[in-house]
């Protein structure tokens, strides 16, 4: 028993004076951190003799500690005291013969005194004194890369390699210093050597964006191309080439290598998927159709990727066709066939309720078939198993559908269903913008307007744009004259084309404008032709109609919207780069305020060649 209890007694002594120890360590740690952090501070302010005397304590204290020792000795040439410097080195190299890196310190002491000769052979005799032991190796080369001896530096890896038997063991270091060298062609071969021992090429793809320039990808896919000849078996040279046309937005290529890689790796179509994905968002349709159409033709259904591969198909099938609105009655005719084929084959159902609600978008805003887009849409509704928003989507697009085919009462119905079920969301904030324009077709203003300067404050950034311009307008044109006629038929006008009922409206415009001359809602009339004829594909039409408002309405509210739907035309459809450049510049330079400034303002720059 007393045995026990000395035993007990010597435990504890011991547990107290580890403690104590513990203790005293990391006070004497944190006395030597915020030394330290105020050596630093000296340092940095230039005051290099408080920080020497500091750095000098901090290297005695820990005598192995480079940073310090390195940081003291650079006070002292900040001060000129080049014979302490000297002994200090001298005194360094005595006690630690091995550490190369000392002749590396004594050469910049000499470099700086102008012995440059002297101080080449220091250097020199670093790297011919340098062994196998890793460490070694790199803290030799981090010396010379904090002088920005980079060439030596390099020169200390690739010996290091040498002699510890080691290939390519600093691949990473050497990368970063031809980087800092500039030498773009080995700073890529060092980049693409790392990625041989990725699992994928993510980290080598971040490296090369951050650190390439446009001119540097040729080399990029020359030295690529070479690889993926002599090493075919590994992907990440594949997929590193796939990603650099992809920086390129050279998209035919990116996607011929990506069906390679799915062939070579025998995947399920995800890369081509999200490729396509990609592509289609970019708004090039033809690459992003035949990536779509690649996983339906050569997965086929049994893979799970079809059915969303399908609607992709579709999608940008529509989007080519119906874009600019530059088609034929063929071409609608023949996507028609497309999208009944496939939920012929696919089945009605809530697996494929997306696509039918995209059909019915397709039926209702360029066939001109309502009765078709309603009849689907309703069948949609009734199905079980369905998320509340897609149901609330459904809805809403049931509405204007409805409203469209002249039925505002079932129209009103459905948005103030979305409206109840979705108070405080952004479903709800749409169906209320709908219920409030349904009261400005029907000519209730009042009533209208106040629904808009509620909605300025939505949560959706375009439902409050919108609603802002609305609330504006009928502010603006309401009580113009007694009995409100002129907003009466420009509401009536805005709902036939909202219909596509676009000759009726057409005729409700220039009714307006002969029975109300100089009238000042003359430059939204003038606004809505124009968009009319853009649906109507009426060009010339549409471009006379944006022009007299920039030149007969250059202060009213229009203004900027004509210029900037001019610009885009210019643009992307007659490309016609002076004229949109001119637009561009007149839009960022006259309307400063406007909302599209910030967007003209950049696609002139790109137009001019600018590099952003």
């Amino acid at each position: 028993m007393k045995q026990m209890t000395c035993n007990i007694i010597k435990i504890q002594i011991k547990s107290f004076f580890l403690t104590a120890c513990i203790v005293l360590l990391s006070t004497v740690m944190a006395i030597g951190q915020q030394k330290y952090r105020l050596a630093n501070e000296y340092f940095n302010s230039g005051e290099y003799e408080k920080a020497a005397d500091l750095y000098q304590s901090l290297y005695k204290e820990t005598p192995g500690n480079k940073t310090y020792f390195n940081l003291y000795i650079q006070c002292l040439i900040e001060l000129n005291e080049f014979s302490r410097a000297q002994t200090v080195i001298a005194t360094e190299l005595k006690n630690n013969p091995n550490d190369v890196s000392l002749y590396v310190t004594h050469g910049n002491l000499l470099e700086r005194q102008g012995m440059t000769d002297k101080a080449e052979k220091e250097y020199r005799k670093a790297i011919d004194n340098l062994g196998p032991d890793p460490s070694s190796i790199g803290s030799l080369a981090n010396t010379y890369t904090n002088l920005a001896k980079y060439d030596l530096a390099i020169e200390t890896y690739l010996k290091g390699e040498k002699l510890a038997k080691v290939e390519n063991m600093f691949v990473y270091n050497l990368a970063d210093l031809y980087r800092r060298k500039g030498d773009v062609k080995n700073m890529i071969k060092y980049y693409l050597i790392t990625a041989e021992r990725e699992k994928n090429s993510n980290n080598t793809q971040t490296s090369l964006q951050r650190f390439l320039n446009e001119d540097d990808y040729p080399e990029l896919q020359k030295q690529l191309y070479k690889k993926i000849q002599e090493q075919p078996d590994i992907p990440q040279y594949g997929e590193l080439l796939q990603w650099s046309f992809m920086q390129k937005k050279e998209y035919d290529k990116a996607l011929r290598q990506a069906k390679a890689l799915d062939r070579q790796l025998n995947e399920n179509g995800m890369r081509v998927f999200n490729l396509a994905n990609i592509i289609f968002e970019d708004n090039d349709y033809d690459n992003a159709i035949d990536a779509y159409n690649y996983i339906v033709t050569n997965k086929g259904k049994s893979t799970g990727l079809y059915l969303d591969s399908k609607r992709g198909l579709l999608k940008s099938k529509k989007a080519k066709v119906t874009e600019n609105y530059n088609y034929t009655k063929e071409d609608l005719q023949s996507l028609k066939q497309e999208y009944t084929s496939f939920l012929n084959d696919m089945g009605r159902n809530s697996q494929t309720a997306v696509m039918m609600q995209e059909y019915a978008e397709f039926e209702a805003l360029y066939v001109n078939e309502l009765d078709t887009a309603i009849q689907i849409l309703e069948e949609v509704k009734d199905f079980g198993g369905l998320q509340p928003d897609f149901i609330a989507k459904i809805k809403l697009d049931l509405g204007d559908y409805y409203l469209m085919n002249g039925d505002r009462w079932e129209a009103s119905l459905l948005f103030s269903q979305v409206d109840k079920d979705f108070k405080e969301g952004q479903l709800g904030e749409y169906a209320r913008y709908r219920n409030a324009k349904l009261s400005y077709y029907a000519g209730d203003f009042a009533w209208a307007q106040e629904q808009f300067k509620i909605l300025k404050g939505a949560t959706s950034k375009l439902i409050s744009n919108d609603a802002i311009d609305m609330s504006v307008f009928i502010l603006e044109n309401l009580g113009m004259d007694t009995t409100d006629v002129t907003l009466n038929m420009f509401a009536q006008a805005d709902l036939l084309t909202f219909e596509n009922k676009y000759s009726e409206a057409l005729t409700k415009l220039d009714s307006i404008l002969i029975l109300y001359p100089d009238h000042d809602m003359d430059d939204d009339i003038y606004y809505m032709k124009a968009q009319i004829f853009k649906k109507l594909k009426r060009t010339d039409d549409m471009i006379a109609m944006y022009n007299l408002i920039i030149e007969k309405f250059p202060e009213e509210i229009k203004a900027d919207d004509a210029i900037y739907e001019l610009a885009t035309f210019y643009d992307y459809q007659l490309d016609n780069r002076e004229k949109a450049m001119e637009l561009y510049q007149k839009l960022f330079m006259d309307y400063s305020s406007s909302t599209y400034a910030v967007d003209a303002r950049q696609r002139y720059r790109i137009l001019r060649g600018d590099e952003l």
